[in-house]
């Protein structure tokens, strides 16, 4: 579910009124560690931006500003570094710690492994359920909103799913669905 649309009222210049449709912000799930590396980024950022502004400060005082090559990318610099800081706070706003679910059913947290069913030789893929702004396919940190994601959500160890990828549909067997720790 991805927030319930509100009702808003604004005034136009020509003074009539339209309702506008709000959609509210999702909830991120995210686990406990990345929401703290996500604040340790932004300390980061934020000891960065004051380091950034005093180099523009400094470039702005030697003269010049349409010729001024030090100032244009301080000034380029702290446009990247407001991006991210925005983002990271948007993410912080709206993320949340889920409660993992001991019971071995498929969510957030747990780590899967299926089992190929329709080919042979058979297959094992084992992989963690994250948020989206946690994936790293390197380390087989999937998203909850990815593919394979939908396909295991909800169910338990036993169950069958099928995935459609580009060489065709294959049906996989869930053989070990544990809780991720670190």
């Amino acid at each position: 579910m991805r927030g319930y649309n509100v009702e808003v009222y604004c005034t136009l210049p020509a003074m009539a009124i339209q309702k506008i449709a709000y959609q509210e912000p999702p909830k991120l799930p995210l686990s406990q560690e990345t929401i703290n590396l996500k604040k340790a980024e932004l300390s980061r950022l934020i000891e960065l931006r004051k380091e950034v502004i005093k180099r523009l400060v400094t470039a702005r005082e030697m003269g010049d500003l349409s010729e001024n090559s030090g100032y244009r990318g301080a000034k380029h610099e702290l446009g990247n570094i407001g991006r991210q800081m925005k983002e990271i706070n948007f993410i912080l706003k709206h993320a949340y710690v889920p409660v993992i679910d001991e019971r071995p059913i498929a969510g957030f947290g747990k780590t899967i492994t299926l089992e190929s069913v329709s080919v042979q030789p058979t297959k094992k893929l084992t992989f963690t359920l994250v948020g989206e702004y946690e994936v790293d396919v390197t380390e087989n940190k999937y998203s909850l909103q990815s593919p394979i994601g939908t396909a295991v959500i909800g169910k338990t160890v036993g169950d069958s799913i099928e995935l459609v990828s580009p060489k065709g549909t294959t049906t996989y067997r869930i053989i070990s669905c544990d809780t991720f720790r670190n």
